[in-house]
């Protein structure tokens, strides 16, 4: 496998953990007040994760640019 597929693969994996931070981060929001305490934590870690994935998309554009 290329290192572009490997990228994209890689690029996937992030997609999704974004996607599972954000619903998490979802849900919390829905049952507040209850562990609003948790807000803070699971926020940070949504930031995270979408965070690593721009940084990710980037590298991803630029190496599909460079060919």
């Amino acid at each position: 496998m290329s290192d572009l597929e490997e990228f994209k693969k890689k690029v996937r994996k992030l997609q999704s953990r974004a996607g599972t931070a954000k619903m998490e981060l979802h849900d919390l929001a829905e049952d507040l007040p209850v562990n609003w305490t948790e807000i803070k934590v699971v926020a940070e870690k949504t930031f995270a994760a979408f965070a690593e994935l721009a940084a990710a998309k980037r590298e991803l554009s630029a190496l599909e640019n460079a060919r």
